[in-house]
């Protein structure tokens, strides 16, 4: 083979493997994680905090801050922050409490 054609069949392999999303497709997928996260979270009025962090392909998930309300009533609607982690490939959504990423009140 010569080395034209080997270089040309490198090329067209390696051209069909990357591409890039189109934003529909990215909107949609925003969507999703969304939907997902806050389904799982178990605070009210839920909301997204930020943008979510977009971990590569081999990694394969997504990472979403997410804030709203306890529901307990001894929480008295106290503010909660939760980690979701979003798995691509699953399209599945875990969920952890994470109020130690806002800083403390202090006492006065």
């Amino acid at each position: 083979m010569k080395a034209t054609t080997l270089t040309f069949l490198c090329l067209t392999t390696l051209a069909t493997q990357a591409h890039a999303s189109s934003p529909d497709a990215w909107a949609a997928y925003d969507k999703d994680l969304l939907a997902s996260c806050t389904k799982a979270s178990g605070l009210k009025n839920v909301k997204p905090v930020g943008n979510a962090a977009q971990f590569d392909d081999r990694v394969g998930y997504t990472a979403l801050l997410l804030q709203g309300q306890y529901p307990q009533k001894h929480m008295k609607g106290q503010q909660g922050t939760e980690l979701c982690l979003y798995n691509k490939k699953s399209k599945t959504a875990y969920v952890t409490e994470w109020d130690s990423i806002r800083p403390t009140a202090k006492a006065q």
